[in-house]
């Protein structure tokens, strides 16, 4: 590292199910510290959509937290927590309908429900919240919205008038939408979803092909909820009159970006340039010498718009080099010849196994040594 810099900015994502964006940039920021006490080490928590979005815009933007009783995805109840600025609701999808809330066992895409995100909504809706913020990522459903929706009001029914409960093995069965009874302050709020892949709804790159198999679906479930999400999105273009299924993150969240763009009036944002804004990144980088950024993976997937690339597009502008770091990092020739980066660092040791990197105190330590050893000459 550059002898004499004075301002550093660490600007980490989360690593996901081990740390949050501000435990891995602090983690990081120790050790760094500890090798240049003269430096100054600034960290900047950041997420792009996915898990500890609310947490990192609440706190940016000086707001509060407030509790909720919803749904799980299963069905049994939890309370979670979104966050309250000035009349804007600020809230993650994961945090009433995330894998992470249920067990290996319990993760079925057929059975699983977004209707705790609706629920959360609602009560926003009920303290008079005229904007919603919603992060999509990591999600445990693949209902296209349909439990969030109906706990909002709207319901669904088959081809004989029977109403149908929302969950993605019962996507193929609907064949009519009812908004009549949507809750009315739905049509005056702005709801912004924060997404963090640019995957359509349908089709061999779509939603449920993608990442159904990571919320617990076998190849012949994937058939079956490819065939539901076909069919419902149709039904939806239908009574919608436009078209959502190539519509670029219209698959995040199993389907949920889609189902309320055609649905609720929501617009879609990549979630990384929403936060950055927020915490007005491209000022508070400006005059620093050195940006360090990362998650829990840096591969091939980092320059389609992931929060690394964004960092250091906005870092580059502003004529400040960008350092990437990965608990991992598997480099391809994209990647290897991309000049975002002046370097990438993986923190853990090339022998250690995973399950034992993924651990909280361990992927911290790993990147506090990570900190403590970083050579980038200028």
């Amino acid at each position: 590292m550059k002898e004499g810099y004075r301002e550093i900015v660490v600007a980490m994502d989360s690593f996901k199910g081990s740390l949050t964006s501000q435990q891995a940039s602090e983690a990081l920021a120790e050790g760094i510290r500890a090798q240049y006490p003269n430096c100054r080490v600034v960290t900047i928590p950041l997420a792009d959509g996915g898990e500890g979005s609310a947490e990192v815009l609440t706190e940016a933007l000086g707001g509060s937290f407030v509790e909720v009783e919803v749904s799980a995805p299963r069905g049994w109840r939890l309370v979670t927590h979104y966050g309250l600025v000035e009349g804007v609701a600020i809230m993650d999808f994961a945090s009433a309908a995330g894998l992470t809330l249920l067990t290996p066992e319990q993760r079925n895409p057929l059975l699983t429900t977004s209707r705790g995100v609706g629920e959360m909504m609602a009560d926003a809706l009920r303290r008079g919240c005229r904007k919603i913020l919603l992060g999509l990522g990591g999600s445990a459903t693949n209902d296209c919205a349909t439990g969030a929706l109906q706990a909002l009001g709207v319901r669904f029914f088959d081809a004989s008038g029977e109403e149908v409960e929302g969950c993605g093995g019962n996507l193929s069965r609907i064949a009519t939408i009812d908004t009549s009874y949507i809750m009315p302050q739905l049509a005056d709020v702005e709801l912004v979803l924060l997404a963090d892949v640019t995957t359509p709804l349908c089709g061999t790159h779509g939603a449920t092909r993608t990442f159904a198999p990571q919320k617990g679906a076998t190849a012949e479930m994937v058939a079956h909820l490819e065939e539901g999400v076909d069919s419902f999105a149709r039904v939806m273009e239908e009574f919608a009159h436009r078209s959502v299924t190539d519509l670029a993150g219209g698959g995040a969240a199993g389907g949920t970006a889609a189902a309320f763009v055609a649905l609720a009036h929501a617009e879609i944002r990549h979630g990384a340039d929403v936060v950055l804004e927020a915490v007005d990144f491209r000022h508070r980088v400006r005059g620093s010498e050195l940006v360090i950024t990362g998650e829990g993976r840096i591969d091939h997937q980092t320059l389609l718009g992931k929060l690394p690339s964004r960092v250091a597009t906005v870092a580059r502008q502003e004529g400040v080099p960008t350092i990437g770091v990965g608990g991992s990092v598997e480099l391809c020739p994209h990647l290897a010849q991309s000049d975002l980066f002046v370097a990438l660092y993986a923190s853990t040791p090339d022998d250690m196994p995973l399950a034992e990197a993924l651990q909280p105190a361990v992927a911290q330590r790993n990147l506090r040594q990570l900190g403590k050893r970083l050579k980038i000459e200028s």
